[in-house]
């Protein structure tokens, strides 16, 4: 099977949010990328775009 790879690409934040989510990816003992692929990967599963985790960033908390 190949290796997915990641698509990059701008993200601009305003100084507050970005001060969050450093805040929240230290607290959860992830990188600033990692948690906002987090983010992103559990609201698609939250709002019933994405059926199943394609990465390993899902939270094994649930």
């Amino acid at each position: 099977m190949a290796k997915q790879q990641n698509k990059g690409f701008l993200l601009r934040l305003d100084p507050e949010m970005m001060e969050q989510v450093e805040t929240w990816a230290a607290q959860e003992f992830r990188s600033v990328n990692g948690q906002i692929q987090w983010i992103i990967a559990d609201s698609l599963k939250r709002y019933g775009r994405m059926k199943k985790a394609t990465n390993d960033m899902e939270d094994k908390r649930d």
